[in-house]
């Protein structure tokens, strides 16, 4: 038996699955926590990658590994290899400021979409290096070469020989602002402007290529981003859409052709196969649940015992939940609100359903927006921490308006990343077929008004300060305030 390992670096942890390459089969899987906060040494995602390694048994026995991690993060290196400064994660807000300058030096939303794709908001890695710029001038001079959290690590578990091996893949570089994925080509002006000056970027690797070997002979894959990762292990084609309610919130398609949005609604990024991805993507997501719960000391079978027990539309209780800023839409200052408080209404089951319901409004609007991109829905694929609320997966279809297929509880990005690893020792046009069985089905009759009395009330909210260079990074509250908190599967 051929063995791979697929590893899952995610905000908040880092997951490692061995499996069959030819059939699949989980064989083992091991995980490591992660630092909360919104910048992060990436020393610790290698750290946490050896503590999953360990806990799951090794690597010693396998052919191949790939690496899927959260996408944007900004790891800069200096000539030395050496990191320059915690890496600013996808989830840091610190550079909307940057994102409005460089869309505006750039010729507008549209010049960008058609350049590469996006438009730029403080998520993408582009706008973070342009706050480095800003923000670190002493730094920004040091930085040699520019990579994401995915090709840190797969170039650290080749032994990190020198910035000129570090590579990435099509699905990964399609996040970071300055690589289009209609041309497949980097953009080093927009890079440039960016920065103030030159950088290295990784070189950008077909779907089943490698970059080379560990030190103990497993070939390494390409890996990708973790969205990417996610539909890979999923088995998505054309006409799929997923759903991820992980950290963040994630809608993502499958497509043959790229996608370019001068609203900034959709990402249109290139996935893990050849195809595109184009993507709709939420800041507050599973850790609404985790909010949620907290405030009403409770863990999360009790928050879905309380929703699912309440009317729909919480008797008109609306949560607009802009826990840390919110990116579609893109209001990366914004608060949190809570509206149509009554005293009839002013109970645990309506917060908890109106929690539910706010969730899920914010990626009904995200699948709007990519029919509206002409993306043909045949099912939505209902994955992440948080499909393993039964509140949500009851609900989700009354407010995504389309039956909900939830796949068998699994760690996606990493089985994906696993998948592309079996991919590479393979080769091929396609990756290796892997059965996924197990799917549930959840129907229910959309509820219109829910979204409607959402609509009203999301321009409805307040802005917090804006951060600065001096302000500490926020602190995730899932990890000790919440029992069992929700671990989402991905985090953009």
């Amino acid at each position: 038996m051929t063995l791979v390992a697929g590893v899952d670096s995610s905000t908040q942890a880092c997951k490692v699955v061995v499996r069959d390459a030819a059939s699949g089969e989980l064989r083992r899987e091991g995980r490591a926590p992660h630092p909360d906060g919104t910048e992060v040494d990436p020393a610790a995602w290698e750290r946490g990658l050896e503590e999953a390694v360990e806990a799951a048994g090794g690597l010693d026995d396998v052919a191949a590994v790939g690496v899927g991690a959260q996408q944007h993060g900004m790891v800069c290196l200096d000539e030395a290899g050496q990191v320059v400064r915690p890496a600013l994660l996808w989830n840091d807000t610190r550079s909307a400021g940057a994102a409005e300058d460089l869309i505006a030096e750039a010729g507008g939303p549209g010049a960008w979409a058609e350049a590469v794709g996006l438009v730029p908001v403080a998520s993408f890695t582009v706008t973070k290096l342009r706050w480095l710029r800003d923000a670190e001038p002493a730094a920004a001079a040091r930085v040699a070469a520019v990579c994401l959290p995915h090709d840190w690590l797969t170039w650290r578990l080749a032994g990190a020989p020198g910035l000129e091996a570090l590579a990435t893949d099509r699905g990964d570089a399609s996040g970071t602002g300055y690589w289009s994925p209609a041309t497949g080509d980097y953009r080093p002006d927009l890079l440039a402007m960016a920065l103030g000056g030159e950088a290295r970027v990784p070189t950008v690797l077909g779907p089943a290529a490698s970059p080379g070997a560990t030190p103990g002979g497993a070939l390494l894959a390409a890996g990708t981003g973790d969205n990417m990762a996610a539909a890979l292990g999923l088995g998505a084609g054309p006409g799929d859409v997923a759903v991820s309610v992980g950290t963040s919130g994630t809608v993502f398609a499958v497509s043959e052709r790229p996608a370019a949005d001068p609203s900034g609604i959709v990402a249109g990024f290139a996935d893990a196969t050849g195809r595109f991805l184009p993507l709709v993507c939420t800041l507050n997501a599973a850790r609404v649940l985790d909010a949620a719960a907290a405030m009403l000391g409770v863990g999360h079978e009790r928050l879905s015992e309380l929703a699912l027990s309440a009317p729909a539309g919480a008797g008109g209780l609306v949560l607009v939940p802009y826990l840390e800023g919110e990116r579609t839409p893109n209001r990366p200052h914004a608060t949190g609100a809570l509206h149509g408080l009554r005293l009839a209404n002013t109970t645990p089951a309506c917060l908890a359903r109106a929690a539910v319901e706010g969730l899920l409004c914010g990626l009904a609007d995200g699948l709007d927006a990519l029919v509206a991109e002409g993306v043909e829905v045949r099912r939505v694929l209902l994955i992440g921490g948080g499909a393993r609320s039964e509140a949500l997966r009851r609900i989700a279809p009354a407010v995504l308006g389309y039956p909900v297929v939830v796949p068998p509880a699994a760690e996606y990005v990493a089985d994906g990343a696993a998948r592309q690893a079996a991919w590479a020792l393979a080769g091929g046009s396609e990756p290796p077929r892997w059965e996924l069985a197990g799917a549930e089905t959840f129907e229910a009759a959309p509820t219109p008004a829910v979204r409607e009395r959402y609509a009203a009330c999301r321009d409805l909210t307040s802005d917090q300060a804006a951060r600065d260079n001096d302000a500490d990074s926020p602190d995730t509250i899932a990890a000790d305030r919440v029992a069992d908190p929700v671990e989402g599967v991905a985090q953009t």
